[in-house]
């Protein structure tokens, strides 16, 4: 059905159904002004340039030094949140990081260098991209699935005891409601009432698996409201579409009305990790890959922003000439710069100062007098 709006009502958007569409009809740029979908546009455009200018660089050259988890044709999500997260706020993100990295505002040129193994890296060069953290701007990643979403419900349950007007972002894919962690992490936060976003980009595949080979049913939404927690389907490459819903949600949340869950549909276009093909096993039609590749989120968003005259020929050029020239600079920087020299693996995995818990020994009953030695002695080391 070519030109046919996407179903509004929940039980209608599955991935399935998706594909019955035909070309999706996505939100006008104008319903949200030009001047934010063009920011949108300008965004879709740099991740999806980075993405593809690492994807090209990492073969044959062989020098970075880690496995990456691509998000070429999920740019929409990471776009949204880019126009709408708090520099205050904390993201945590599974282990397709890069554009939760890059909507955070976390430096583009020092995740470039933590892929390479450097020191000026993010992480110091030892995380790689699956577990890469900014800790200046409140980004954090890790490969454990549905592992970041529980660290994400602690974070947003000290914010609300501690009265701080944050909240918490968890973006994850579909794979991560597999999990128990995932259901634990939805009723606690959904009985609390605690300031946490959770984005699932549902994407269909956890690796080469299907969805409905995993699960009864293509319907997380329904499963999760019963929590308490408020949950919207959309089509997560209208980006307009994506950046009024994130745009809602937070203001609710930062409202005081407990959490959400947006679930985005959308569809990764590269192979599920690293820039080798992965088709071999043919778990992917073709036809559902010209689905998506003629609905991807950037060309959707053009194509409206050019009915406006708001987007050229000439624009696009600009755009694009400006994206490579940051790309170069931050190839530049990372292959530039110094691999770490020493790793000191007791300092990154122990903390030998606690002042706090001193403080709670001392003012303990008898606290004063703990002895760890004595402790060891009598119910050994630990």
């Amino acid at each position: 059905m070519p030109n046919s709006p996407l179903p509004s009502i929940d039980n209608l958007l599955t991935h399935r159904r998706i594909q019955e569409i035909g070309r999706y009809q996505p939100q006008r740029p104008e319903t949200i002004g030009l001047d934010v979908s063009l920011a949108l546009y300008c965004q879709m455009k740099r991740l999806r340039m980075i993405e593809k200018a690492l994807f090209n660089e990492y073969h044959p050259a062989d020098e970075m030094r880690c496995p990456i988890h691509f998000c070429i044709g999920q740019e929409a999500i990471p776009a949204a949140l880019s126009q709408v997260v708090q520099s205050a706020d904390h993201i945590f993100s599974h282990h397709r990081s890069h554009g939760y990295f890059f909507a955070k505002g976390s430096p583009m040129r020092e995740l470039f260098a933590e892929i390479y193994g450097k020191a000026t890296g993010a992480s110091g060069g030892r995380a790689g991209s699956q577990d890469i953290s900014h800790i200046e701007t409140n980004f954090y990643s890790g490969a454990i699935l549905a592992g970041a979403l529980s660290i994400a419900v602690g974070t947003a349950f000290g914010f609300k005891h501690q009265n701080i007007p944050q909240i918490a972002i968890s973006g994850c894919g579909e794979g991560a409601t597999d999990e128990g962690a995932f259901w634990e992490a939805v009723n606690y936060a959904g009985r609390m009432k605690l300031p946490l976003l959770i984005v699932i980009e549902n994407n269909r595949y956890a690796t080469f698996s299907d969805q409905l080979k995993r699960q009864a049913n293509d319907n997380i939404c329904e499963r999760v409201r019963p929590f308490g927690m408020r949950a919207t389907k959309i089509f997560g490459n209208d980006a307009v579409l994506a950046w009024q819903t994130l745009s809602n949600e937070i203001a609710r949340i930062r409202n005081g009305d407990g959490p959400a869950l947006v679930e985005a549909y959308t569809f990764r276009l590269n192979s599920h990790v690293g820039p080798e093909d992965d088709s071999f096993n043919l778990y992917r039609g073709r036809e559902e890959m010209k689905f998506w590749e003629d609905n991807c989120p950037i060309a959707l968003l053009e194509a409206g922003l050019r009915d406006t005259g708001t987007v050229t020929d000439a624009v696009v050029q600009n755009i694009e000439a400006e994206i490579e020239a940051e790309i170069a600079g931050h190839f530049k920087f990372a292959k530039e710069s110094p691999f770490p020299r020493e790793t000191n693996w007791h300092a990154m995995n122990w903390e030998d100062a606690s002042p706090l818990a001193d403080k709670l020994l001392g003012s303990a009953e008898g606290g004063s007098n703990f002895d760890q030695n004595q402790a060891e002695a009598k119910l050994g080391p630990y």
